[in-house]
């Protein structure tokens, strides 16, 4: 009776876990438009990786292993990765996320990054020995790029509402962004064994070294910011950047990525429902069919291992 009870506790911690990331990756592109309220889009990225950095620095000092070895050929390879990870999940989509939610809407952003798994697909059967390209994959991977064309070409085809350029650069942005996520996901897959806070905290300690010229040199030091966009900043690197990534960890070494992988349900409709909730911003018929056909797509492609795993 015990060991059923302990059971049952530790598959509600686990979703509890899992749910806290779903509601604070989704909530990330609401901290997004509140930093933008005094901050360029690349300073936002670079704030909110320099913040995080330092958090997990700290932590990984005093709980973990520190940053990573530089002294093996295995350890070089590592921080190898760390300077990929650095650049395609950090750098990168933090600054097209938020130079495209200058323009797009949170719940658009938040939408798109449901196509992150999908575009992991063919991305790790090319570069993952281990990731065979399956029919149910394929299947999944078409109907993301039907979710995409529908999501993007929504207001032509059911509005009739014709494309501004800095709006559809603003859309190809955010699904770049879930490009480079993507990208960062196989990189991550390939790493050799390291501590996940380790090679998070190498990351993101790289991305601010990138990040941190580039922004002082084409948005200059912020003059005078708004006190609700410095708590944005600070929101994102506490709370998806910092703290996620201590909870990612942990829900990793309790439930296993096939688990994990039900997060990027939720992230998308976190996105949409506070978009709308606290913004006030309107839902399209059009982005609710495309992240039906996008979620649908995913099931698909993750169907098998989620049979698996159960």
């Amino acid at each position: 009776m015990s060991s059923i009870s302990e059971h049952k506790n530790i598959w509600t911690l686990n979703w509890a876990i899992l749910s806290s990331l779903g509601l604070i990756w989704g909530g990330s592109f609401l901290g997004v438009e509140i930093s933008l309220i005094g901050f360029g889009p690349i300073t936002v990225a670079a704030g909110r990786v320099t913040m995080a950095a330092l958090i997990l620095l700290v932590y990984t000092c005093i709980f973990g292993d520190g940053l990573p070895r530089f002294s093996s050929k295995t350890d070089k390879r590592v921080w190898v990765h760390c300077l990929g990870m650095a650049l395609f999940t950090n750098a990168m989509p933090f600054s097209l996320l938020s130079w495209g939610q200058q323009t797009v809407t949170s719940g658009f952003a938040g939408i798109s990054m449901a196509l992150v798994p999908l575009f992991v697909l063919p991305l790790s059967h090319k570069f993952v020995p281990s990731e065979e390209l399956s029919k149910a994959k394929v299947i999944g991977f078409l109907f993301g790029f039907l979710g995409v064309v529908l999501l993007i070409g929504g207001e032509k085809i059911f509005i009739n509402q014709s494309f501004t350029p800095t709006l559809l650069l603003a859309q190809i942005a955010c699904v770049i962004a879930s490009c480079c996520y993507a990208i960062g996901t196989v990189i991550t897959k390939l790493c050799p064994p390291v501590s996940t806070v380790s090679y998070a905290s190498c990351g993101l300690m790289l991305a601010s070294f990138m990040l941190i010229p580039i922004a002082l040199w084409f948005e200059g030091w912020p003059k005078s910011p708004d006190g609700l966009a410095i708590m944005g900043v600070v929101y994102l690197a506490l709370f998806p950047t910092a703290i996620a990534t201590i909870l990612l960890t942990v829900l990793i070494r309790r439930a296993g990525p096939s688990f994990l992988s039900l997060v990027n349900y939720q992230v998308p409709i976190w996105a949409v429902v506070i978009g709308v909730a606290v913004l006030g911003e309107t839902l399209p018929g059009h982005f609710l069919i495309a992240l039906s056909i996008i979620l649908g797509g995913l099931f698909v492609s993750q169907f098998r291992s989620f049979r698996v795993s159960s």
